[in-house]
């Protein structure tokens, strides 16, 4: 609910020249936000004539006294439950600002949208009641802004009136808050005593408060830095939808930060495709003259026709997003269910949508007790970091650099559970973002499968060096190949002597490997070939974004040889290398790997022979709906 109280004209996107902060206000439920916000409303002369008038004479004629929360409790619902329950903006004026302030609930249960609220704001207004002091819920408020970045919050302690103006009882409420924040990052730019009722700190310093020597309020809001201009931030333009009239193609959506005007080179992420803007287009007919900044929803015209969607995120050539199927992000849950690693949830990045999986959870613990212990799960209320894995590549900035697209929101089955701040993009994206078109094999994946009597698969043997994998890889080439199908064998030491020749044996490189491998294979698998994967990868979190690279084609095979059998064989030289300084050691390995939880088939080649180690791969594939035709009759048998 947006509410536009402010008498002054809106002349450009800002409403003005002067510098505008947007705030948001939190805290407790019933600690008297709407009633500070309904204040602050009448001292800055910022309410409409005889919008005061009016509710006291409706409160009169309710018979129910007037509160200065009806001013923005508008909704009927909230003012019979004396809760707000949405999230309300409001511009008003200060002596030196024009301020964006928005509401958001305190209630616990209306903490999903204090998230839409907080995501806004470049600072904050946290209201503590001076009776009941610093609660859970104050905490979590706070941590709540720590983790949307809001590093700017001015401290309100209201209803000072309950505690008889009572300077004690302030520095107790201070000296606590300040600790609070302290130990998230967060220095108080303003701890103020009032109350909100009677008007005493809002906008002037009474008598009965006449001990404190700080700033009002409405002077606190004024020492507040407005955050860099949009405008002087890189292009941002998410596309929210294209249209087509008569013979043009309108790419419409709001320019988050930086401008656009006809001329400008532009590169269309996360696909990288690169256009110029032939026109920027009014409604109904009338070109728009000059650039269009931050705020302005607009419709452009390119120079070439070109595949756009919605979620697509245009940018200058030379500053664009970066494009990432991977994301660390610091975020708050919301939902009942504790959120582990390996879940599936949807993820919202602006107009962008796409599902994706937890890949690793860490420093997961109760903002409400800052002597938690860290867990493996974010419980409901809880904030956490977590690496993402998306389903496909999306566009997006880590929040430092633009909080308009580095701020994302998780929903499970159709509801906001959670959101926050993106603190890093996958590294490894391309420096410079090139014109790429992908092009669809001519054969349809029926004909190969028609041909090699087999559907594609992704084949992953996974293992300590020495547990029979490239053997294993072998054998089972030759078997489907025998039978007539397409097998292709990528052993990992081959590709790293040739397509990863460039990575070494740090973790992210060893993540670059596996995610190279997995996206050769996959590429395979789509083209009907069952691509057999030899490859230690010991990193769970590797292997399970290699399964989400090629999603159903993938076939786990854990060779679970044991280790000291592993070691005897010495394969291919490695631990004479390792001596060497050329390779890691088999101890050092072997500490490293992380076994499959849940693989497809375990083989245990020191137990079994390769030819049966084979043979049981091949059942796995004809039992899955891999291998068809003549193979049929193998399932049965398994």
């Amino acid at each position: 609910m947006n509410i536009a109280v402010s008498k002054t004209s809106l002349a450009t996107p800002n409403g003005t020249t002067r510098p505008q902060v947007r705030i948001v206000i939190v805290g407790h439920v019933d600690h008297g936000k709407s009633t500070l916000v309904g204040r602050l409303l009448h001292e800055t002369g910022s309410l409409p004539d005889g919008k005061l008038e009016m509710l006291k004479a409706v409160s009169a004629r309710r018979g129910m006294p007037f509160e200065w929360s009806f001013l923005l409790d508008a909704l009927q619902t909230e003012r019979d439950q004396g809760i707000t329950i949405d999230t309300t903006q409001i511009r008003f004026r200060t002596p030196s600002r024009d301020v964006i302030l928005i509401d958001a609930p305190g209630h616990a249960e209306f903490l999903r949208n204090m998230i839409t609220g907080a995501s806004q704001a470049d600072g904050a207004v946290l209201i503590i009641d001076a009776l009941e002091g610093v609660r859970d819920q104050t905490r979590r408020h706070g941590y709540l802004l720590h983790l949307l970045g809001v590093k700017q919050v001015a401290v309100v302690v209201n209803k000072m009136d309950r505690v008889d103006y009572s300077a004690t009882r302030f520095r107790e409420i201070s000296d606590e808050i300040s600790t609070h924040l302290t130990s998230l990052g967060v220095t108080p730019t303003a701890i103020v005593p009032i109350s909100a009722r009677d008007g005493d700190g809002v906008a002037e310093r009474t008598a009965n408060i006449n001990w404190y020597n700080g700033p009002t309020v409405v002077e606190a809001i004024d020492a507040l830095t407005p955050a860099r201009a949009l405008d002087e931030l890189a292009l941002r333009l998410p596309v929210q939808a294209i249209y087509k009239f008569d013979d043009r193609r309108i790419v419409a959506g709001r320019v988050e930060s930086g401008n656009i005007g006809a001329g400008d080179e532009i590169v269309i992420m996360p696909a990288g495709k690169i256009a110029k803007v032939k026109s920027v287009e009014g409604w109904p007919e009338t070109p728009v003259i000059g650039r269009q900044g931050a705020g302005r929803s607009v419709g452009i015209t390119l120079d070439r026709e070109l595949f756009l969607e919605r979620g697509d995120i245009i940018g200058h050539i030379n500053a664009a997003p970066r494009d990432t199927r991977r994301l660390r992000a610091r975020i708050f849950w919301l939902h009942d269910a504790p959120l582990k690693a390996g879940a599936s949830v949807l993820v919202r990045l602006g107009t962008m949508e796409t599902r994706a999986t937890v890949v690793a959870i860490e420093k997961a613990v109760d903002p409400g007790d800052l002597a938690s212990v860290e867990t493996s799960a974010i419980a409901r209320n809880h904030v956490g970091e977590i690496d993402i894995s998306l389903a496909k590549p999306v566009a997006a900035d880590p929040y430092t650099e633009n909080a308009r697209t580095g701020r994302l929101v998780i929903e499970v089955n159709g509801r906001i559970a959670g959101g926050g701040l993106v603190l890093s993009v996958d590294a490894g994206q391309r420096a410079v973002p090139i014109d790429i078109v992908p092009v669809e094999s001519a054969l349809r994946p029926e004909e190969r499968s028609a041909r090699f009597g087999h559907g594609g698969a992704v084949v992953w043997l996974t293992g300590l060096p020495g547990s029979g994998k490239s053997t294993l890889a072998r054998a089972l080439e030759r078997k489907l190949f025998t039978r007539g199908g397409s097998p292709i064998l990528l052993d990992g030491d081959t590709v790293r002597a040739g397509l990863n020749s460039d990575l070494g044996f740090s973790p992210e490189s060893r993540a670059e490997n596996i995610r190279r491998l997995a996206e050769v294979a996959t590429h395979l698998a789509r083209n009907g070939h069952i691509a057999i994967v030899a490859a230690v990868s010991p990193a769970s979190d590797d292997r399970a974004n290699a399964r989400r690279i090629a999603d159903d084609l993938f076939r786990e095979i854990y060779v679970a040889t044991p280790a000291e059998v592993c070691e005897s064989r010495d394969p291919k030289g490695h631990y004479a290398k390792a001596r060497a300084g050329n390779l890691p050691s088999f101890t050092g390995i072997a500490n490293d790997y992380q076994p499959p939880a849940s693989a497809d088939l375990t083989i245990d080649t020191s137990a079994r022979s390769v030819a049966d180690g084979a043979d049981a791969i091949e059942r796995l594939l004809a039992k899955t709906g891999i291998l068809f035709n003549e193979l049929d009759d193998l399932a049965a048998n398994i």
